[in-house]
């Protein structure tokens, strides 16, 4: 004891030195786990939803792929053939899902199990480009419906679809001429020897079971809620992007700029995986001022490249090497028209597609007619 101590009669516990982590944890309220096994649980979670997810799709696109067949009298009465009528049949699917990689993944399946050509499915995939941004509009109608009824949230929708439309519609004539005279035909890859027998094993009995127990197009049916199932899955295993945090808001701000938004929307897209979800994010950065209107343009074109990736994966899943060219010429083309529109003539198409949108969302009136058109245009190219 020291004279403080004894003059005070009260004797004070020891000092006893307590490292920082050791620290934290000591003050770890009951209950609560230290931040280190919170971060590695939250880790092991997302891993386990993709591992999930992974294990779905492959199901779903075994089943699709199975099922494939039944699907026949389906188109029959939709007409849904050639390259028009899968052109619109994947353009209005992507409207239906709210997303194009869904429809994409149902459009290799269906030619691999020989029920469209390569240039129906290639048309059929690359309506899914068409349509894919409808998500944007649809988010963007709710935050007018529900909000400040701010015309401008309707603005970004409208430009994203003008994007893609203008965009991806000039890579159908140009890829059917491609995979028409063969000049991508040495571009094809074969799902690895390894992947091949862990679904030869694992998924095989399955799929044999069901075949012997459902009729075709109800196997075919059964696959497409499996198939969403996994992409809703793999969204539980991404970053809640639906509100941006502020690290997100300020890297949004930093990446201002023709070549760094182009550059921002591929990073956003190859992390989530999702175009939807991408996309969809522009509708709060915009309206909250951390992305400028005329840079929406090079974010839609970076990121409606990225999303190829799910879809090249699915072409190797599917162990049909024709549709790995298949993915790969919407790729080339699609980049290389987007490309041409970003460097060299941005000026003059960025700003007829904002003097369009500008136009749409003017009135009411000339928003129905906007939504009237991109409703129409798809159901005729699927009944021509």
């Amino acid at each position: 004891m020291d004279s403080s101590e004894v003059r005070t009669g009260v004797i004070q516990a020891p000092r006893v030195f307590v490292a920082p982590d050791e620290a934290e944890e000591a003050h770890v309220p009951a209950g609560h786990f230290p931040r280190r096994l919170r971060f590695a649980a939250a880790v092991a979670a997302r891993l386990a939803y993709v591992a999930a997810a992974l294990a779905l799709f492959i199901l779903a696109l075994e089943i699709l792929k199975a099922g494939a067949r039944g699907l026949d009298p389906v188109l029959d009465r939709l007409s849904a053939d050639g390259v028009t009528g899968l052109l619109g049949f994947g353009w209005l699917g992507s409207y239906l899902v709210m997303s194009g990689s869904p429809v994409a993944a149902v459009s290799l399946s269906l030619f691999s199990g020989g029920v469209i050509s390569d240039t129906e499915s290639f048309a059929m995939i690359n309506g899914t480009r068409l349509g894919a941004s409808f998500i944007v509009l649809f988010v963007g109608f709710l935050y007018y419906v529900f909000r400040k009824r701010d015309p401008d949230s309707l603005y970004i929708g409208v430009v994203a679809l003008l994007t893609a439309i203008t965009l991806w519609a000039p890579v159908v004539p140009i890829g059917t001429l491609i995979l028409t005279n063969g000049w991508f035909d040495g571009v094809r890859f074969g799902s690895p020897g390894a992947l091949t027998s862990f679904v030869d094993i694992v998924y095989d009995p399955i799929t044999t079971r069901l075949v012997d127990h459902l009729d075709r197009l109800a196997l075919f049916g059964l696959g497409i809620p499996l198939l969403l199932g996994a992409f809703y899955v793999f969204d539980r295993a991404l970053p809640n992007l639906d509100r941006p945090g502020p690290q997100f808001e300020r890297l949004s701000r930093l990446a201002q700029g023709r070549l760094p938004m182009f550059a921002f929307g591929s990073a956003v897209t190859l992390i989530t995986l999702s175009v939807s979800l991408s996309l969809t994010i522009l509708v709060p950065l915009t309206l909250k001022g951390y992305v400028k209107r005329q840079h929406l343009i090079p974010y839609i074109m970076g990121a409606n490249i990225a999303t190829w990736i799910d879809t090249l994966f699915a072409s190797l899943l599917l162990n049909t090497p024709r549709a790995f060219t298949i993915v790969f010429t919407e790729m080339v083309v699609g980049g290389a028209i987007s490309l041409f529109a970003l460097l060299v003539i941005y000026g003059p198409y960025s700003r007829a597609i904002l003097a369009l949108a500008h136009r749409a969302t003017a009135t009411r009136r000339s928003f129905a007619v906007f939504l009237g058109a991109i409703l129409i245009v798809p159901g005729v190219l699927l009944v021509v």
